[in-house]
């Protein structure tokens, strides 16, 4: 194909409002992880939220409170973990009222990682941010929020 060539635009038009809202979050999501790759050098955009997650806990969390948290299966989660783990930046240990329960804790590693990157995130934040007004963020955590409680509801139907 030459430069020249445009490529052929798609048709939206017959796609419906909530299919196009479901597209956009997702091509959001997929350029947002790029970026995020590729500004923490060492970690991966999921790893690095999961690191995050698990830091919202007020005590060391387990494998299932963060796969909940995250919304994904304790599988994936566990997989996850135990890069993080491999990596240095988090540790599992049993817990010791239920032997069958891990307990994530971030370690010196993590917490050193996470202040080098707190002001390159912040920045990269900010610019994906501007010209959004507070109302409209409100409105947006509002209405993800409410799709994300119907999908859940949903599943718990499908179970």
């Amino acid at each position: 194909m030459k430069r020249d060539d445009k490529l052929q635009e798609p048709d939206f038009a017959g796609m419906g409002r909530s299919f196009f809202m479901i597209g956009l979050m997702n091509r959001f999501n997929n350029q947002f992880q790029a970026l995020a790759d590729a500004t923490f050098e060492e970690l991966s955009w999921k790893q690095v939220f999961f690191l995050n997650c698990v830091t919202l806990f007020g005590e060391p969390p387990s494998i299932k409170d963060v796969a909940d948290l995250v919304g994904c299966s304790h599988q994936n989660a566990k997989q996850i973990l135990l890069k993080l783990e491999k990596s240095g930046f988090v540790t599992m240990e049993q817990d010791e009222a239920d032997r069958r329960r891990q307990r994530i804790r971030v370690t010196r590693k993590a917490e050193v990682f996470r202040r080098e990157f707190d002001e390159p995130s912040r920045n990269v934040m900010e610019r994906i941010f501007v010209g959004v007004g507070a109302e409209e963020l409100e409105t947006t955590i509002r209405v993800i929020t409410h799709l994300d409680d119907n999908l859940r509801g949903y599943q718990e139907e499908k179970r």
